[in-house]
């Protein structure tokens, strides 16, 4: 029987999730679906009778949130897109929420199709953050230098080999680690956008929250687009910006630690709860 390949787009809130990927049975969590991946699985089975495994088009961490994730698979039932949706909805958490279903070439694969992505790092500097905002931004308790922030991050644009800010293994051998700084291409990539601003954070979500409590806090954005990204290579490339906008490195620093192909030369790898995936780009 013919089937049909899907696209979903998904937003969700990854707070409580391990991740995109489905994992082994994690005793602690009580939850061997805990994942996006996962749950995903379960919903389609109790909609279609079908057991598929969807596929992203990348793998976002434990805590990492996303404003259009898009995963594809096939099914062999037919129905309606709407219908799929609506239904898929009912079956998830609210947490993860298809904002839409369409029937696509059978060519399509979520992860091998796409051509870009657009990633947006939020962090708050206040003495309290709103409740309403706090599971989507990582805290900040340093002064930050917006110019010097922006300056290091225009380091990055271009293709480049981007090792420094690739996960750092630590169990990984000495020996193992120069042969991936050696390996020619596999961490080269390419980055089109990589943009910091900054605006007061006032009030999130209600007008009932008091803003005399945070009389100066900023929200800063960092947003950034690219061919791929490797595993933490946003999040370490925040981490980094931050040491520059807090006067630890200097912004041209940046541009140097890039060429090093040394990830122990950048700055740390900045908390899941900021980062967001804002778009997948076909």
């Amino acid at each position: 029987m013919d089937k049909t390949v899907w696209k979903l787009t998904l937003a969700y809130d990854g707070t409580d999730f391990h991740g995109w990927q489905v994992q082994p049975v994690r005793p602690a969590s009580g939850n061997p679906h805990a994942t996006i991946q996962g749950t995903l699985v379960q919903a389609i089975a109790a909609v279609t009778g079908e057991r598929v495994l969807p596929q992203g088009s990348g793998r976002t961490d434990a805590g990492v949130h996303a404003a259009a994730q898009v995963a594809s698979f096939a099914l062999t039932v037919p129905i309606p897109a709407e219908n799929l949706r609506r239904a898929l909805n009912r079956a998830l958490p609210p947490s993860i929420r298809v904002l839409n279903a369409e029937a696509v070439s059978p060519t399509f694969h979520a992860r091998r199709s796409a051509v870009g992505k657009l990633y947006r790092y939020r962090i708050f500097q206040g003495a309290v953050c709103s409740p309403f905002l706090a599971r989507y931004v990582a805290n900040c308790h340093w002064q930050l230098d917006l110019a010097a922030m922006q300056q290091a991050a225009q380091a990055v644009l271009g293709e480049h080999d981007f090792t420094s800010f690739a996960a750092f293994d630590p169990d990984r051998s000495a020996r193992q680690h120069l042969a991936m700084v050696d390996s020619a291409s596999s961490n080269i990539r390419r980055i089109d956008l990589s943009h910091w601003s900054c605006v007061p954070a006032g009030p999130s979500w209600t007008d009932e929250t008091p803003g005399s409590a945070n009389p100066n806090a900023q929200l800063f954005t960092y947003e950034v687009r690219g061919s791929g990204f490797l595993h933490h290579m946003v999040r370490n490339l925040v981490g980094t910006f931050v040491e520059v906008g807090r006067g630890c490195i200097p912004p041209a620093r940046v541009a140097q630690i890039l060429a090093a192909r040394d990830r122990s030369l950048a700055g740390p790898t900045a908390p899941a709860s900021g980062l967001c995936l804002m778009e997948v780009l076909y």
